[in-house]
C-alpha cells in the first residue's frame, strides 16, 4: 500500500463585492491580475470573469495539501481585499445573477457558442480531486469500484442551496444545473478503459465533442493526467471539509487499486441505485436516506459512514488516515454548508430581515469560512444533528 499516493486539488472561487455582497459582473482587471500573481502557474481563469480557479501542485501528503490550501485562501483573500473584494468558496453564490461577463478565452467562447443559455446559467463552483492510479491498473475498473459511494461525497460537500437569489429547495442546486449539460452527470457504464476510449473516440469522430475532456461526468479518468478525477463535490467554504473529502477519495482509490478485480460487482442495479442516490443527495444532502445494494432498508448518512468505515477501515489504517471517518461525522453533526446556510437565512427572516438582507448574512458567513475565520453565530455550531 502506497502511503504517499500522489494527488492534486482544483478549487473554483467566486469573487464578491464586499459592499454589495454580490458578484461583480466585470471585476477590475487589476484584481484578477493580483490573483494571478498570487497563484502563479497554479492560477486558471473560469467561465466568468468573477470566478478564479486554483489548480494545485502535486501533493504527496495531506499536511502538505493543508498548508498549501491555507496559503492560497489567505493570499487570495488579502489580494482581493485591496480592491474591495472577497473570496467565496461554495457551489453557488447566494446573490448571483446570470448577468455576468464571460471570460475572453477561446475555450470558454466555444463553450458559450456550443451550449448557449445552459452555459450562461452555469454560475457554479466545484471542488475537483485528482488521485494517481498506477499504470498497471485500469482506471475505469477502479472507477467502477468507487461509483456507488459518490453520493456520499455530494451530501458531505453540498453548499449550493441558493440559486438566482432564492432558496432552491435543494442542498446542491449546482448538481441540478449540471444536469442541463450533456455528459455531466453519472457516467455511462464502461467495462474497462478500452470501452471508455472507444466511446470518446466515437464522440470525437462524430463531432459531438471538441476534445476528450468534454466528458464532464461526476467522476472520470483524466485525459491529461494518469489520475481518476472526482468532480461531484460542490466547492467547500471550510478548508477542513475539503481535506476530509480529499482524504476519503484517496482512501477509496487506494482500496480499489488493492482489489484483485476492482469493479467486478458493479451491475445495472448498481447504476440505477447510484442515480437514485445522487438525486437524494442533491435534494436532501446530509438529511437524505440512501439505498445500499443488498440492504433491505435505506440508510441515514451516519449509518452509511459506519458501513464505509467497515469497508475501508483496514486501508485507512495502512494509509494512516483513520481519522477521516471522524472528520466526515463532524460534517454531519455540525451540518453541511448547505444546512448552515439555510439555518442562517431562516434566522435572518425570523429577525425581520428582507430576503436580500438574509442572503447578505449568508454571504458574510461564507466569506468568513473561506478565509478560515471562526463561526460567527453560535446557533450554527450544530444544525443538522445525526450520528
Amino acid at each position: 500500500m502506497n502511503r504517499r499516493m500522489k494527488f492534486g486539488i482544483e478549487e473554483e472561487y467566486f469573487i464578491t463585492d464586499l459592499q454589495t455582497r454580490c458578484m461583480p459582473g466585470e471585476p477590475p482587471a487589476r484584481a484578477i491580475a493580483a490573483c494571478q500573481a498570487e497563484l502563479g502557474k497554479h492560477f486558471a481563469h473560469e467561465m466568468f470573469q468573477c470566478q478564479v480557479e486554483m489548480a494545485s501542485p502535486i501533493f504527496h501528503s495531506l499536511p502538505e495539501a493543508a498548508d498549501y490550501l491555507s496559503q492560497v485562501r489567505s493570499g487570495l483573500t488579502k489580494r482581493l481585499a485591496e480592491h474591495g473584494l472577497g473570496l467565496l468558496s461554495a457551489g453557488s453564490h447566494p446573490m448571483a445573477t446570470q448577468v455576468l461577463q464571460p471570460t475572453d478565452e477561446l475555450h470558454f467562447q466555444q463553450l458559450f457558442d456550443d451550449y448557449q443559455r445552459v452555459a450562461r446559467r452555469s454560475v457554479l463552483s466545484g471542488l475537483h480531486v485528482h488521485v494517481e492510479v498506477p499504470a498497471t491498473q485500469d482506471r475505469v475498473r477502479v472507477m467502477n469500484e468507487i461509483l456507488p459511494w459518490l453520493p456520499m461525497f455530494l451530501a458531505l460537500s453540498a453548499s449550493s442551496p441558493f440559486w438566482n437569489g432564492g432558496n432552491s429547495g435543494f442542498s446542491s442546486y449546482r448538481q441540478v444545473a449540471c444536469d442541463e449539460w450533456p455528459r455531466m452527470g453519472v457516467p455511462e457504464y464502461f467495462e474497462d478503459e478500452s470501452a471508455f476510449a472507444g466511446y470518446v473516440d466515437m464522440l470525437m469522430r462524430t463531432g459531438s465533442i471538441r476534445q476528450a475532456s468534454d466528458c464532464w461526468w461526476v467522476i472520470r479518468p483524466s485525459s491529461r493526467y494518469p489520475t481518476l478525477e472526482l468532480r461531484i463535490c460542490d466547492a467547500c467554504p471550510r478548508a477542513e471539509d475539503v481535506l476530509c473529502l480529499v482524504s476519503l477519495f484517496r482512501l477509496m482509490v487506494a482500496h480499489a487499486v488493492a482489489q484483485r478485480r476492482p469493479g467486478a460487482r458493479y451491475s445495472q442495479m448498481s447504476q440505477w441505485i447510484l442515480k437514485e442516490n445522487r438525486w437524494r443527495a442533491k435534494r436532501h444532502g446530509t438529511l437524505a436516506e440512501f439505498i445500499v445494494e443488498g440492504q433491505e432498508q435505506p440508510m441515514l448518512i451516519g449509518e452509511w459512514l459506519t458501513l464505509a468505515e467497515q469497508t475501508f477501515g483496514e486501508t485507512a489504517a495502512k494509509l494512516g488516515v483513520q481519522d477521516v471517518f471522524k472528520q466526515a461525522r463532524r460534517i454531519v453533526q455540525e451540518g453541511s454548508s448547505a444546512d448552515r446556510q439555510i439555518v442562517l437565512y431562516e434566522q435572518g427572516l425570523l429577525l425581520g430581515d428582507s430576503v436580500e438582507q438574509a442572503l447578505s448574512r449568508v454571504v458574510d458567513q461564507l466569506l468568513a469560512e473561506t478565509a478560515g475565520m471562526p463561526v460567527a453565530d453560535p446557533a450554527l455550531q450544530q444544525v443538522a444533528g445525526g450520528p
